[in-house]
């Protein structure tokens, strides 16, 4: 099983287009921001799509096309990066009903399902207190290696 990354690219487009833009460039395209994250332009503008739904960016057509900030950095959090890119609960039960007459298959779903509750609460507290601002600062602050 791998861990999902749609967060931390999320995250890592919406700080590289407001460093960006505080370089004095309106938009950016999604290829450059693909080539920071090193990734295909096209997982950018889906992902870019998402956040356009949620407020956080907007999308210029036509000649100069490319994304911008909808918000400042610093009124934005990482829970509003979160649920514009990860719809649903962090957690599921099982995909069809466990068998009833075992008592575990009965009570797995009830026992898993308040610890689910609680680390959901403490994931969304976390991620509203982290704004990008906050993220940005950190990236600009990590020691380069050499290359």
């Amino acid at each position: 099983m791998s861990a999902n990354s749609r967060l931390t690219i999320a995250a890592h487009a919406l700080a590289w287009i407001g460093l960006y833009q505080r370089q004095g460039h309106e938009v950016a395209t999604s290829e450059k921001i693909a080539a920071s994250a090193n990734t295909n332009p096209v997982v950018i503008r889906r992902l870019l799509g998402e956040l356009r739904r949620a407020g956080l960016v907007e999308s210029r057509r036509g000649a100069g096309a490319g994304w911008s900030l909808a918000r400042e950095l610093g009124s934005i959090t990482l829970l509003d990066v979160y649920d514009a890119v990860e719809p649903g609960p962090l957690f599921a039960m099982h995909r069809t009903t466990p068998d009833q007459g075992c008592v575990v298959g009965h009570g797995i779903q009830p026992a898993m399902r308040g610890i689910y509750q609680d680390i959901e609460e403490t994931l969304r507290r976390e991620l509203a207190r982290v704004t990008l601002e906050k993220v940005l600062e950190d990236v600009l602050a990590a020691p380069r290696r050499p290359l």
